[in-house]
Parts: structure tokens; sequence; C-alpha cells
């Protein structure tokens, strides 16, 4: 379970890093609804803020996944 939840942990962060310097960041539903909202996301402080969130969350699920690999050769 924590495997798996580890795994889910750096899928995401790898998709919080990786998104914002995408074209698919601009163009987006959201963008053409609200104009406003470009503004905000085209912003290069938002882009690192998310993907220091991306950076953050890959380097919890490194040490999630140390954690259970430890555990796992403790137990026996």
């Amino acid at each position: 379970m924590l495997a798996m939840l580890a795994l889910l942990w750096l899928a995401l962060g790898l998709a919080l890093i990786l998104t914002p310097w995408l074209e698919l960041w601009e163009t987006n539903y959201f963008v053409y609804t609200y104009p406003a909202l470009g503004l905000v996301v085209r912003s290069p402080y938002i882009r690192g803020a998310v993907t220091g969130l991306g950076v953050l969350d890959v380097l919890l699920s490194l040490e999630a996944i140390r954690h259970w690999t430890s555990s796992v050769v403790t137990r026996n």
C-alpha cells in the first residue's frame, strides 16, 4: 500500500514539474474561459512555484520509498 502511494506521489510530482513548461499549460479550457487567469498562469513565478511543489512531492515520494525499503529489509 505504501509503495503504491509513493509511486502515485512520484508520478504527481513529475507531472507538476513538467506541466507548467509545456504548451498545454497555456492553452487549455480555463485560460480561454477566464482571460484574467491567463495572465496569472503565464507568470514565471507561478510556474516556478508549481515546479517547486513538484520537486517537494518527488522528494517526499523518494523518502517514502527509502523508508519502505529499509523497513522491509529489517523486517526479516
